[in-house]
């Protein structure tokens, strides 16, 4: 679908258990007597973590990133709100303020990917080549609309479009209400439209 797409699916709250397995909420709460039980809460989420920092500061910083997260969770587990039973948003939340400790690196990866030349293509190619070879060709013009945002909203719009957070769940991982982050959405896309002329493209998952 397009990057710059409607996100309007609100998610599943309970994502993450299984049925018949424990919450977050509850792993949580044990933990903070059990320090063992974290390490579901680990394994339930860390790969989707590292993936998030790896689209955001390249290979080299995203396991770090991943370990300050979770072990920032940990430290603060005692502080968790057992009311929200799927830990994600708030793992997400804290994520992004890790990744906020490490804007040089981030900014050294997206100088990176502004120099990576487009893919080559020939005569004979797919409506899926095709598609990347937009995305290749818009690549500095996004990157510079990106950089153009300011922090809270780029970080918003990524973790719609990128992980694919709901409206609700990025709410929380931002500290935000549900109408704000609706409202900065709209206005953040009418801008990155805009800086790209009005053009959509295939979300590949370079991005």
């Amino acid at each position: 679908m397009p990057l710059l797409a409607e996100h309007a699916e609100l998610g599943d709250p309970e994502r993450g258990a299984s049925p018949g397995e424990p919450s977050d909420a509850e792993l949580i709460a044990q933990s903070v007597s059990d320090p063992a039980a974290f390490t579901a809460v680990f394994d339930r989420h860390s790969d989707e973590i590292l993936r998030y920092a790896h689209s955001r500061l390249g290979p080299d910083l995203a396991e770090d990133v991943t370990a300050e997260t979770f072990l920032a969770a940990f430290r603060i587990r005692n502080r968790y709100d057992t009311s929200r039973a799927n830990a994600r948003p708030w793992l997400y939340g804290i994520a992004i303020r890790q990744i906020g400790s490490h804007q040089r690196a981030e900014a050294r990866y997206r100088r990176l990917l502004a120099s990576a030349p487009a893919e080559r293509t020939t005569e004979d190619f797919t409506d899926r080549s095709a598609d990347r070879v937009t995305a290749a060709s818009l690549r500095p013009r996004l990157i510079a609309a990106l950089e153009g945002l300011r922090r809270t909203d780029r970080e918003l719009l990524l973790l719609t479009a990128w992980a694919g957070l709901s409206y609700e769940e990025s709410a929380i991982a931002l500290g935000l209400t549900v109408s704000a982050v609706k409202s900065r959405l709209h206005r953040v896309r009418t801008k990155i439209r805009a800086a790209l002329g009005n053009a959509t493209f295939m979300n590949s998952g370079e991005y």
